[in-house]
């Protein structure tokens, strides 16, 4: 999640108890739901599983929560968070990214939340790879401090990078936009052709190059752009004030999907990807997804359990 403004802990705090209201809202309305149709067979198994935080950070504008069921909490060990600035003079943490780790039980969890370079001019695409990259080499993990926090005899060193992780799961404002001409790229917008603006995808360009994202995955894009409507309105923000013949020429470029969500790790499995419909109170547009991943047990057995993960990015939301 990309929030508006400086680093406040009272803005973290109020998102966390706002996602955990949703979460365990929406778990129990659930639950009744298959108590009514059980005759109340699943009461006692599921009433007691709410959702917990396992690690949350942020900052100045860039914030990461991470959540699971009470019942997997006690599975999750080590967790962990780690930031990068890479904003003006590319320490000050205006962009770059928050990652938090953690262990389920024996496999390591990374998730990375970015924020990288704005801009639609020449040149601009091979800041973001540049910020990406950087993120990626800098980003890194304490050792464990504290004797209560040694490993068992049969566990692993903790990864310490995050290409190190087992699985992971890249998100955010990603900022990257559409390498066509301008006019063009608004024509097919108005006609809805998501997918031939696509092929000129800078991010999906540097996919399949390679490069700063090498080895990384991203589901089928689908959806509409994510960016730049008016705030509260599925208007484009060019579509009105290019029209008239005002505003900053800069903010009149053709609509970008520049809130993606990428990952890799075997064991992974998207389930969905997809735009989140309703939320207007950002020039972005939050996108979400599923993904089911394989973890193995701790000691190193091979565990048949799944676990649903599900991811939401959102672009310059206010600080609450």
């Amino acid at each position: 999640m990309n929030v508006l403004g400086p680093t406040r802990s009272s803005a973290a705090m109020k998102w966390n108890s706002l996602i955990g209201d949703a979460l365990n809202r929406f778990t129990t309305g659930r639950r009744r739901r298959d108590d009514d149709d059980d005759e109340g067979a699943q009461r006692h198994g599921q009433q007691q599983q709410p959702f917990r935080c396992v690690v949350s950070e942020q900052m100045v504008g860039i914030f990461v929560s991470v959540w699971a069921r009470s019942g997997l909490r006690r599975h999750v060990r080590h967790a962990a968070a780690s930031c990068v600035g890479a904003g003006v003079l590319g320490r000050l943490g205006n962009k770059g990214a928050v990652s938090v780790r953690f262990l389920l039980h024996g496999t390591s969890f990374c998730f990375v939340c970015c924020h990288l370079a704005s801009g639609g001019k020449d040149g601009d695409a091979q800041l973001r790879n540049a910020d990406a990259a950087d993120i990626l080499s800098r980003t890194t993990f304490r050792r464990r401090t504290t004797a209560a926090a040694s490993p068992a005899p049969e566990e692993l060193p903790l990864p310490r990078k995050i290409l190190d992780h087992d699985r992971v799961v890249l998100l955010g404002d990603l900022n990257y936009r559409i390498a066509m001409d301008d006019a063009e790229a608004r024509l097919l917008v108005r006609a809805g052709k998501w997918s031939m603006l696509l092929e000129n995808d800078e991010l999906l360009l540097e996919l399949a190059e390679g490069g700063s994202f090498d080895g990384w995955r991203e589901g089928l894009v689908t959806f509409s752009p994510t960016y730049k409507y008016h705030l509260n309105s599925d208007m484009f923000y060019w579509s009105i004030d290019a029209a008239a013949g005002g505003g900053d020429k800069q903010q009149q470029r053709a609509p970008a999907w520049c809130d993606r969500i990428l990952w890799r790790g075997k064991g992974m499995r998207q389930a969905s990807y997809e735009r989140c419909g309703g939320y207007r109170i950002s020039d972005h547009r939050p996108v979400r997804a599923l993904f089911d991943a394989v973890c193995e047990l701790a000691g190193g057995g091979v565990g048949v359990e799944h676990s649903a993960a599900g991811i939401a990015s959102f672009g310059h939301v206010p600080l609450l």
